[in-house]
């Protein structure tokens, strides 16, 4: 038999079991089967027997066949202005690698600080920083624009998967690597995952999630992630190569390759910034974010950054629109039927002994190695959120705290596996590390990153009043 036709069949299978399981006590018949629903559509995401967006829409499809959700409930989550937020940001990606700017400034990262082997770890994910704003797709940005950059310094210090690997491509591939999981953790915007975790946030949970508040809650023990993990790993795992004067030439060498700044380079960097700031002042100019990137969109357009065509051709940006969108309509339909609310009383019972915060620990913890179970950051979030959030927030603890330690180490597991993201199978195929290094090493920094966030985290957190 077919292989997909049987992981269909599996699929299929999951959400009949649950749908003629007998119906707790206290839900509606729709809730339960909607239950059903949004657990075959999350193990379709995990399976993937058909693309992710099919799986989606076909949730939300048999949604509203079934009567679980009325239509217009069942299409509410294509409305979502957070959802279009990241639309708009899949197309400022697109803007970014067709001007070249995004090289550009990758490049010009590396001539100034790539002198050194720790500097130009430094530089690299430096210049993922630098991008991650505008760049909500973390294979796109990290093995679309950073990948190249990375395999050729490589190159020039002759450095190859095999005996030559630890001259300087292991270290300098898994330290990008481990370094996206942090730059993909400090903005809303740098993963589609955390758009929809704060999408999910607000329509499950009723909390908001500004994107000013991500990126303030995480400045402080995002910095000090980026300054703490290549040092750590040019301890434990150091290059045999010190010096790289050669890569100071490599940047300078590409960089007349690009030629002087293009215009449309210049305008980008402009009506970035000026979103950014509109981003950042919110509060003061009462701009929705989303309008803001929309209205960046449509001058790039008026000004030929990107043409309509570019946005039609942009699939990843409406493939996540459809495939995000049915999430949210078919989580909150789960709330607005009373599900999380039920499901969040009966764990609530179970852990009335312990004080929240070693609850919270708990709850964090799980949440975070359970990504062993995971290939996508995005499956991880629909499973888990709802669920944990519901808990979470049954421990009594505040409500933002519980939001924010969730969301962020969402990323941050991705430095478990080589299998965790998107970017996961293209540097652990390069073949510069093992997957037994890879697992270790990829521990021992997610007890870095855990103690960091949830430790100096948690009081940077009290000081801007998130909790």
């Amino acid at each position: 038999m077919n292989n997909k036709l049987v992981q269909c069949l599996f699929v299929v299978g999951i959400g009949a079991a649950i749908w003629f399981f007998p119906r707790p006590e206290g839900l509606t018949p729709a809730a339960w089967h909607l239950l059903a629903i949004f657990v075959a559509t999350i193990a379709g995401f995990i399976i993937k027997p058909i693309p992710i967006g099919a799986v989606a829409f076909a949730g939300v499809t048999l949604s509203a066949l079934s009567g679980a959700l009325k239509p217009s409930e069942a299409l509410a989550g294509y409305s979502n202005t957070t959802i279009w937020l990241i639309v708009s940001a899949f197309l400022f990606s697109r803007a970014f690698i067709k001007t070249g700017l995004g090289r550009r400034i990758a490049y010009q990262i590396v001539k100034a600080i790539g002198h050194k082997t720790l500097g130009l770890s430094y530089a690299i994910i430096l210049s993922d920083l630098v991008l991650a704003p505008a760049t909500p797709s973390t294979t796109a940005r990290s093995g679309g624009v950073i990948f190249p950059i990375v395999r050729s310094l490589c190159e020039v210090f002759n450095s190859q998967p095999g005996p030559t690997a630890r001259r300087i491509g292991s270290f300098l591939m898994f330290s990008e690597y481990q370094g996206n999981g942090i730059t993909s953790t400090m903005f809303m915007t740098a993963s589609s995952a955390n758009v929809l975790f704060a999408a999910l946030a607000l329509s499950t949970f009723n909390l908001r999630i500004e994107w000013v508040t991500w990126t303030l809650g995480a400045l402080v023990p995002g910095i000090i992630s980026i300054l703490v993990l290549p040092y750590f790993l040019y301890k434990v795992y150091p290059p045999e190569i010190k010096n790289t004067p050669e890569a100071h030439q490599l940047a300078k060498s590409e960089l007349e390759k690009l030629g002087p700044m293009k215009t449309a380079e210049k305008m980008l960097i402009g009506i970035f910034v000026l979103m950014l700031s509109l981003w950042t002042t919110h509060q003061y100019n009462h701009i929705e974010p989303t309008i803001v990137a929309m209205a960046g969109v449509i001058v790039m357009i008026l000004a030929n950054i990107i043409t309509w065509k570019d946005m039609v051709e942009e699939d990843s940006a409406w493939d996540t629109l459809i495939w995000m969108g049915s999430l949210v309509a078919l989580a909150d339909g789960l709330n607005k039927l009373g599900f999380i609310a039920w499901f969040a009383k009966i764990v609530g019972a179970s852990i009335a002994g312990f004080t929240w915060p070693v609850a919270l620990a708990i709850l964090a913890l799980s949440y975070f190695y359970i990504h062993y179970a995971f290939a996508s950051m995005s499956a991880h979030v629909t499973a888990l959120l709802p669920a944990f959030g519901a808990v979470g927030l049954a421990t009594g603890a505040p409500p933002m705290l519980v939001m924010i330690v969730l969301a962020y180490f969402t990323h941050l597991s991705q430095s478990l596996t080589h299998y965790a993201t998107g970017p996961s199978p293209i540097y652990f195929g390069a073949g510069y590390v093992d997957q037994g290094t890879w697992w270790k090493l990829g521990f021992y920094i997610s007890l870095i990153n855990i103690v960091i966030w949830a430790g100096i985290g948690s009081i940077w957190w009290k000081v801007i009043g998130l909790w």
